[in-house]
């Protein structure tokens, strides 16, 4: 049986059990979970870098996204609030969209 040691969306259990394969789980306690979801944002973020298509990309996008709405629940703020304060830099600060790549600055 392979050992894989990692944070696995929710219902991943109950997609092993309908092929027949045997599975053993845990609950991770709340450090735990904070240190897996890191783990697992890293992963994901990983093989978005390695994405060799638009497809591939968005589906890596995807799971980041997901791990950033519980990540933001878990340090007590909703993806609305998240969302809010990046309007909020995106306004002060601008964004990222006319690919300005800073060269150096005087001093």
């Amino acid at each position: 049986m392979p050992i894989h040691h990692k944070l696995v969306r929710d219902r991943i259990p109950e997609i092993i059990e309908k092929t027949g394969k045997s599975y053993e789980t845990r609950v991770l306690d709340q450090d735990e979970y904070i240190q897996s979801l890191k783990t697992k944002l890293q992963e994901e973020l990983q093989e978005y870098l390695t994405s060799v298509n638009d497809k591939e990309a968005t589906e890596e996008l995807a799971d980041l996204l997901e791990i950033i709405h519980v990540l933001s629940q878990i340090h007590g703020n909703s993806i609305e609030e998240v969302e809010a304060i990046r309007k909020q830099k995106a306004e002060e600060r601008g964004s990222f969209k006319e690919k300005i790549f800073l060269i150096s600055v005087d001093d």
